[in-house]
């Protein structure tokens, strides 16, 4: 099982969400400083940014090992668009680590949203 943090179209009332439905919510979370959002294609790409005071919104999710590989594969992992890596959250979602889907690629000329990601 693998605890992961979402941000975006994943998360609960957006557009993606119901490929998250079978697994267990374990709350509402925030990274710590240090990772914006910006706006993609109709989607949000986190990254990580040293100058982000105030972290990302989002919710954690306990996701069993078949999920992972299906939402590796919705995240374009295998093509290079995002990466799966552990992200550090504030409290109470400090232990276990968590991950979550990072942008790979440039957001050269994406406009920055910040820390919330509204669908």
């Amino acid at each position: 099982m693998t605890p992961l943090f979402v941000y975006g179209t994943l998360k609960r009332g957006c557009k993606s969400h119901h490929l998250l439905s079978r697994h267990q919510f374990l709350g509402e979370a925030r990274t710590l400083p240090g990772y914006r959002l910006h706006r993609l294609d109709g989607y949000p790409g986190l990254v990580p940014h040293p100058d982000a005071p105030g972290g990302v919104c989002g919710e954690v999710w306990l996701i069993d090992d078949h999920g992972i590989r299906e939402l590796d594969a919705f995240e374009g992992i295998a093509e290079g668009l995002y990466r799966r890596e552990s992200v550090s959250l504030q409290p109470p979602h400090t232990e276990p680590p968590v991950q979550a889907y990072v942008y790979a690629r440039t957001v050269e000329g994406c406009p920055v949203l910040g820390s919330t990601w509204v669908d």
